[in-house]
């Protein structure tokens, strides 16, 4: 089983994905810089499942990628390749079973229907409901937040989510939040798929330090002006938001009857407010309504 160690290449830009070794990244010189945390020895799992929006893995996976010292997993049910939602394939370096018991980071990405199936697997669910209990912190980019959700790990936390199912995270007893990046406690959700930039950003400054995690964002020359913007709910053209809801309604639906299942498997009839249908951003949206009072 291969993991990915930078103990040796600081800050390289990209981390093994496949579980055979590759050759060894370029030596660099440590910075001499005392006060910056260049070394660790953090575990992070990082989930993968067919069906998976593969940014949603790779954006965060290349900052985790880039501390030193760190070992990173990818674990999946199995050792065989993992075909991503846009056909990208991946090789675990781990699985369920071989994964480390106690870790730094849990991660899982997120997609559309790949997601909602993982996030009804129950061997899945067993692993992430298992590893949560005692990883140090809990963590997703994008729909992953459902997955966590379903495995009872974000009850009483707020988190954020991709925004067309970021109002179900309420079905699982969380808190949902319009933000990037959501920290509660040990819990950080980043929204949808580029966010998972930002996300890793701040898992690198949490786990190392600011300074840490600027060299990471040069480094990768993080500095978006995207020549559209229709990024974000708020700033889309009505006619691309049309577009959205109607394409995602079918993924909306389900997620909202997962959240639902779990509900009424798990939380039970006492749980207050969360019985009732939960008004989500596409309501708003097709009254004319503000997204985001």
């Amino acid at each position: 089983m291969t993991d990915i160690n930078r103990r040796k290449a600081p800050l390289e830009p990209y981390a093994v994905l496949a579980a055979v070794e590759q050759p060894q990244g370029p030596q660099h010189k440590m910075p001499d810089a005392p006060s910056v945390h260049w070394t660790g020895d953090e575990q992070i799992a990082m989930l993968m499942y067919p069906g998976m929006t593969v940014m949603d893995l790779i954006g965060p996976q290349s900052m985790f990628g880039a501390l030193m010292g760190a070992k990173v997993f990818l674990v999946a049910r199995s050792p065989d390749p993992v075909t991503s939602d846009g056909g990208v394939t991946i090789t675990p370096t781990a699985t369920f079973k071989t994964c480390p018991r106690d870790l730094t980071v849990l991660f899982t990405p997120g997609g559309t229907d790949g997601t909602l199936a993982a996030a009804k697997d129950p061997e899945t669910l067993a692993f992430m409901a298992d590893r949560g209990a005692r990883a140090k912190y809990i963590t997703s980019v994008c729909s992953g937040s459902l997955i966590l959700g379903a495995a009872g790990l974000l009850n009483g936390y707020k988190a954020t989510s991709h925004w067309s199912v970021r109002h179900v995270l309420a079905g699982f007893g969380a808190i949902p939040t319009d933000a990037r990046v959501v920290r509660d406690r040990n819990r950080v959700t980043g929204a949808g798929v580029t966010a998972g930039l930002d996300f890793g950003l701040t898992m690198v400054a949490e786990l190392r330090d600011r300074t840490y995690a600027e060299c990471c964002q040069l480094r990768s020359e993080y500095d978006p002006d995207p020549p559209f913007h229709a990024g974000s709910i708020k700033t889309a053209p009505a006619e691309v938001k049309t577009h959205m809801v109607e394409m995602l309604a079918d993924f909306v639906k389900k997620s909202e009857a997962l959240a639902a299942a779990y509900r009424g498997l798990r939380l039970g009839p006492t749980q207050p407010g969360r019985l009732g249908r939960i008004p989500t951003p596409m309501d708003a949206f097709r009254q004319g309504q503000s997204l985001h009072k």
